[in-house]
């Protein structure tokens, strides 16, 4: 049973790395190193709703680059928008179906799944700092207010969301 979790796990990975690499839409050593990072996160004990957080951060980033690369390409089909969303979260909740122990009916928090709570909270939080990041440009003639302010609000957001759920679950 482990050899088949293992082998199917590989697979989801290698696809992933391969999607990466025709597309260029991120680095494929971001998405090992978000693999690895849960791994070292669940040895490390961290919770899963912390881990959650940042997969569901790197997500949403996922996800807008993707869309942003094709638009740049001229790339367009039916639902593209929706078509990215669906395949990038198949693609990274499928792999995480398979690791012991995170889909425990005990490993929720208020009701829900934790590591799945964690995802949605922390791509909900990157995206609305997106958004945010974009409104305050606007009204700052086209310009952040300071160096990597794009980078500093849903890092800053996400590691704040962090410390609240490790409170929280601890």
């Amino acid at each position: 049973m482990l050899f088949k979790r293992t082998k199917i796990f590989s697979l989801s990975a290698a696809l992933l790395l391969l999607l990466a690499k025709q597309t260029l839409a991120f680095c494929p050593v971001c998405a090992v190193a978000v693999g690895v990072g849960l791994g070292l996160s669940r040895w490390l004990g961290v919770d899963d709703s912390v881990s959650g957080l940042w997969i569901g951060g790197v997500t949403i980033a996922l996800i807008g680059w993707t869309i942003n690369w094709l638009k740049q390409k001229h790339k367009t089909w039916p639902a593209r928008d929706l078509t990215i969303w669906l395949g990038w979260l198949i693609l990274i909740l499928a792999p995480l179906y398979w690791i012991p122990g995170v889909w425990h009916p005990l490993n929720t928090l208020w009701g829900v799944n934790k590591l799945l709570l964690g995802i949605v909270l922390g791509g909900g939080v990157f995206w609305l700092m997106e958004w945010w990041y974009l409104i305050l440009k606007n009204h700052h003639d086209n310009h952040a207010y300071f160096p990597y302010q794009k980078v500093v609000m849903p890092i800053g957001a996400t590691i704040i969301l962090s410390a609240v759920f490790y409170f929280i679950t601890k």
